[in-house]
């Protein structure tokens, strides 16, 4: 079953970043033309296409399909190249036993 991008939602989020329809095009890497097909419900993009989307405008791959009503972003992406000093941060995290994790989650939960 291929999943079926809400329109509304996806013009709902943009607007909620307060971009125009041709700067989502950009920041997705897709044409403008393109972007425009998906927003008015012409088209329905790839899943992967679906997951650029809610990672430009900060919210779920679920949400924009209409599997949840929650627009909470579910994932994220951290790159070395866009922000080194939090990759290497998360780099160390992810090696961390469940004890020295549940010491940082009290540390961050203190902040």
């Amino acid at each position: 079953m291929k999943a079926k991008l809400n329109a509304e939602r996806l013009a709902e989020q943009r607007k909620r970043l307060g971009i125009t329809k041709l700067e989502a095009s950009k920041r997705m890497h897709l044409t403008q033309s393109g972007y425009v097909r998906y927003e008015s419900g012409e088209r329905n993009p790839t899943y992967s296409i679906i997951m650029v989307m809610a990672e430009v405008l900060g919210t779920s791959a679920a949400y924009l399909t209409g599997v949840t009503d929650d627009p909470a972003a579910d994932s994220i992406l951290i790159t070395k190249d866009g922000d080194p000093a939090i990759f290497e941060i998360a780099k160390k995290l992810v090696m961390l036993d469940e004890k020295q994790l549940k010491k940082v989650q009290t540390l961050f939960g203190k902040l």
